[in-house]
């Protein structure tokens, strides 16, 4: 085992010189950002590599790194689990949504209030549930690179979530959406040679993959941990993760920033490929480490322990960073979003009126400084980072999901619907948490949940009036919001890029 002096020092130096890389980008690409629509969306100008990259580093992060290694350490091959799911969840979205590209939306709940004729109840709505639920994901993403910042470095656990959240605060509120977007590919690049060496070392350390099927348990070892985790509770994980990548703002972001339509369903397909790869390192890495270090009690820390206790010193410090760079990389994203969501429409809710132009960075960075704060108060109540992120995905993302969907292609669909299945599937999740026999059963309760939102969104769909407004009055209407605040306004897009007035109509019977 390393020197935990020599160690501890190396490891922090080694993050405060990753750190100071990425706070050099955010400086070096805040020029980009002369208005809000700069700060937030990078212009709307990102090309293919930069929609890849940064959508691919996010994806990537706390979850389907430190969190599916964890999840294999105690399930095995369940952790592939996270990545099939989560590789579903794109190759869905860029089929089901990459075409909003075209409408110029700004954020999910302004993307979902037009497909219930711009209804400002159900965008409001919306718009806390999505605010609440991102700075979750940011909790989720503080935690984990915590975690193991604190077990390498000897840091206290308090201060080393603290640290990281300044960490990718600092460029963030500086750079903005692009600094975002080019900070996520360098980590993502990082992250994904970082994640492969160690797959690569921890499998070889061990002899390969005999060694792990003769001490693991043979349900450990089942074709995606099935035996162990059960049918159904292993369907349930892939399926959560695929609604949290349908349903979490930040992926949608990529969407809206892309500098059109094509880009974005181009490089979903790319991220989707990628994920599907890399869904077969967590469970390399956590199998592994189960079978060179069975007695970790945590198996959150399965991650920082192989990288520090197994391999050399220089070893670790790389895996420091790819582990950071998860966590980092998806943690600039949520916050962004978070903010964006904040400003666009929390704001407009609670107050009747847009932010004024000319003071839309300066309120983008306070915003960010507020959402950062926040999340660091949801971290302190979260145990372990996989039932963290399911929980709230099954409870907050699964009714939003079905509302979403109803909502564009049905078009009997109304905002009360939409309202009654965010409702539903939020009670039927809740119902599944309190209850040990339900969340033993199901595993998570994402499936009752998606079930539950379906039944109560259509049935008082039906008893409500039909929706009136016609899809471009809806888009003007919107327009008009974003107008106030010049962000969205002018698509700077290719040709595939129509204007709102140009919008195709539904048939509102």
């Amino acid at each position: 085992m390393n020197e935990i002096p020599e160690s501890s020092s190396v490891y922090l130096l080694t993050f405060i010189g990753s750190l100071v890389l990425m706070l050099a980008l955010g400086i070096w690409v805040a020029r980009r950002n002369r208005t809000g629509e700069d700060f937030l969306l990078a212009g709307r100008r990102l090309s293919v590599p930069f929609v890849t990259g940064s959508a691919l580093a996010t994806l990537v992060g706390t979850g389907s790194s430190l969190g599916a290694v964890s999840l294999s350490y105690t399930n095995g091959w369940a952790g592939a689990l996270y990545g099939l799911g989560g590789a579903a969840g794109i190759f869905l979205l860029l089929w089901l949504f990459a075409d909003v590209r075209k409408h110029g939306f700004m954020t999910l709940p302004e993307e979902i209030s037009y497909y219930f004729g711009a209804n400002r109840v159900i965008k409001g709505a919306v718009a806390i549930v999505l605010f609440l639920a991102t700075v979750g994901w940011l909790g989720a993403h503080i935690l984990g690179g915590a975690l193991y910042l604190s077990f390498l470095t000897g840091m206290d656990m308090a201060l080393a979530k603290v640290v990281v959240a300044v960490g990718f605060g600092l460029y963030t509120v500086i750079g903005g959406y692009w600094a975002v977007v080019v900070t996520d590919m360098v980590q993502g690049t990082i992250l994904f040679l970082g994640f492969s060496l160690l797959a690569v070392l921890a499998l070889v350390k061990v002899g390969g993959f005999g060694p792990i099927n003769e001490k693991a348990p043979s349900e450990v070892t089942s074709f995606l941990g099935v035996e162990t985790l059960g049918t159904i509770p292993a369907i349930s994980m892939a399926v959560v993760i695929a609604v949290g990548v349908l349903a979490t703002p930040s992926h949608r972001q990529r969407i809206y920033s892309a500098d059109s339509v094509r880009t974005a369903r181009r490089s979903f397909a790319l991220v989707g490929v990628l994920f599907a790869a890399f869904a077969i390192t967590p469970p390399i890495v956590g199998l592994s480490t189960r079978t060179l270090s069975p007695e970790i009690e945590n198996p959150d820390m399965a991650f920082p322990v192989l990288a520090t206790e197994v391999f050399p010193l220089w070893v670790g410090a790389l895996l420091l960073i790819a582990g950071l760079s998860a966590t980092m990389s998806s943690g600039d994203s949520e916050a962004l979003t978070g903010v964006t969501i904040f400003l666009r429409d929390v704001v407009k809710l609670v107050t009747g009126k847009m932010p004024r132009a000319e003071n839309m960075v300066v309120y983008s960075r306070i915003a960010l400084v507020a959402v950062l704060l926040f999340a660091l108060a949801g971290a302190l109540m979260a145990e372990t980072i996989i039932d963290y992120i399911t929980t709230m995905i099954a409870t907050v993302l699964s009714g939003l999901l079905i509302a979403t969907l109803l909502g564009k292609f049905w078009s009997r669909s109304t905002w009360q619907g939409g309202i009654g299945a965010i409702i539903g599937g939020a009670a039927a999740a809740t119902t599944v948490n309190v209850s040990d026999s339900l969340t033993e059963y199901w595993g998570n309760p994402v499936i009752p949940s998606l079930v539950a939102a379906l039944i109560c969104g259509v049935l008082v769909s039906l008893v409500t009036p039909r929706q009136t407004i016609s899809d471009a009055e809806a888009l003007r209407l919107l327009a008009a919001e974003r107008a106030e605040i010049d962000v969205g306004t002018q698509l700077r897009a290719g040709d595939d890029t129509p204007s709102a007035d140009a919008a195709p109509e539904r048939d509102p019977s």
